[in-house]
């Protein structure tokens, strides 16, 4: 790797940091430059799997302030996102990439369409249970775990928009602020993506110099992100979301 490619990856590092923080989808741009670099794809995906695991940490404590009051939602979805992320990181592993890819793209239009309407369909259970006297579940139910363990799944094989996932399914089957709701989906972000590093550590090849770089980029990167999204307006950072799912339909269906 020259200079010039481990100084892009390193900004890569935190670009992803920071995305992923206040959205998600950190992957979409990390991955494309370890291709650019020279990496196989497994090779660049088990590598930037590892060095996206300091970001995910740093922007959890970043939104530290928005956990306060979740400690039961976090052990809850946090055991669906260490057993999601690890059937994930085997499936990368065991599977055909084109096997799984083929769904992406719509996955993540599916979410999309969740996140625009999620104010209207919120509203409309709301409305509901109102009628029927009936009280929404504390922490969304079987179902909504069931999407968490599903999109932990997706996340430890691939990740691309795997917060506009998580965003999706908890804003939709939970009463809760949204910024709350991006705070809870840092750390399961942080669970999975440390399940399936620790996996791919004995079982797969990387490139440590993609995984150091990445790992320093997307630590200050998450910093970076956490004080932006701690700002944005739950209209503005639901925009964020579309937008960046948008884009990342667009580069998996062109890649």
């Amino acid at each position: 790797m020259t200079v010039w490619e481990a100084l892009a990856v390193l900004a890569a590092g935190m670009g992803a940091g920071a995305i992923n923080v206040v959205v998600g989808s950190g992957t979409l741009i990390t991955f494309p430059v370890l291709l650019g670099v020279g990496l196989p794809p497994i090779t660049a995906n088990v590598s930037n799997s590892l060095g996206l695991v300091p970001g995910s940490v740093s922007g959890a404590i970043g939104y530290r302030r928005e956990l306060r009051g979740q400690r039961r939602r976090v052990v809850r979805f946090g055991i669906a996102a260490l057993l999601g992320g690890l059937a994930g990181a085997v499936l990368l592993l065991a599977l055909p990439s084109d096997a799984f890819d083929a769904i992406v793209p719509a996955l993540i239009a599916v979410a999309l369409v969740l996140v625009v309407l999620q104010p209207r369909l919120s509203a409309a259970v709301k409305a509901r249970r109102a009628r029927n006297g009936t009280t929404p579940h504390r922490d969304g139910g079987l179902g909504l775990l069931t999407g968490l363990l599903l999109a932990s799944a997706y996340g430890g094989y691939f990740g691309a928009a795997q917060g506009v996932l998580y965003i999706s399914l908890m804003g939709l089957l939970l009463d809760e602020d949204l910024q709350r709701l991006n705070a809870l989906k840092n750390v399961l972000a942080l669970l999975v993506n440390g399940v399936a590093a620790l996996f791919f550590l004995f079982v797969a090849d990387f490139d440590w110099t993609a995984v150091v770089l990445i790992a320093v980029g997307s630590a200050l990167g998450g910093q970076i992100g956490a004080k932006i999204g701690r700002r944005l307006s739950p209209t503005v950072l639901r925009g964020v979301i579309v937008t960046v799912g948008i884009v990342a339909i667009a580069q998996l269906l062109l890649r």
